[in-house]
């Protein structure tokens, strides 16, 4: 049964990936207004492109590109949020590390790289990867179901390949962002359950 403070915590979570979505559409909308926003993506190499390691999810090109990410995006939110995890520093995690990973070592240098495809990338390796390296069922559960909807799919495998047009590159680095913060996170879970033993022999 989940506890009063865990439904709160969830509760707010929720509310979180709401939030969080509905950001992505206002700022889609304000570049309609406001068109110069787009530069505002991660361009390789170049110290005023540093800025988009933060602003990058937040930008899309279209309609279109918006659309392929809310729905993804929505459902794998809502799989973290009803997970024990903070979502908030994993989901700004994986957005520094894919973003810095992208800046250094992307090979389209002269490109500018926007949109969220890259978080998604890195939430499905998140949830995959640390559901088995946590080993409990719900975790478990959870990565199966990213595995199959996601993980799975040609055409996530597909979007990590060289092809002209795409950020191609900011998705293999999401999906390593992912991988590396899930790692670290467990590998920290696994200190404090250490020390926990620790404190109770001594």
């Amino acid at each position: 049964m989940i506890q009063r403070g865990s439904r709160h915590r969830v509760s707010e979570e929720f509310h979180g990936v709401l939030m969080f979505i509905g950001l992505l559409w206002v700022v889609y909308i304000a570049s309609w207004l406001v068109p110069s926003i787009l530069t505002y993506g991660v361009r390789p190499g170049t110290l005023p492109g540093l800025i988009g390691v933060l602003t990058m999810p937040f930008l899309h090109a279209g309609i279109g590109h918006l659309l392929s990410n809310t729905i993804p995006l929505a459902v794998l939110l809502a799989l973290l949020a009803g997970s024990r995890a903070n979502s908030v520093a994993i989901v700004v995690s994986i957005v520094l590390v894919n973003g810095l990973l992208l800046w250094a070592f992307s090979l389209q240098r002269d490109a500018n790289h926007v949109g969220a495809s890259g978080l998604v990338y890195g939430l499905v390796s998140f949830l995959i990867l640390s559901g088995f390296l946590e080993w409990r069922p719900l975790s478990l559960l959870v990565s199966v179901i990213v595995l199959v909807c996601f993980g799975l799919s040609t055409s996530t495998w597909g979007g990590m390949l060289p092809r002209q047009g795409i950020s191609w590159d900011g998705h293999l680095f999401g999906a390593i962002a992912g991988g590396l913060v899930a790692y670290a996170l467990t590998r920290e879970g696994t200190r404090e359950k250490t020390r926990g033993r620790g404190d109770q022999n001594s």
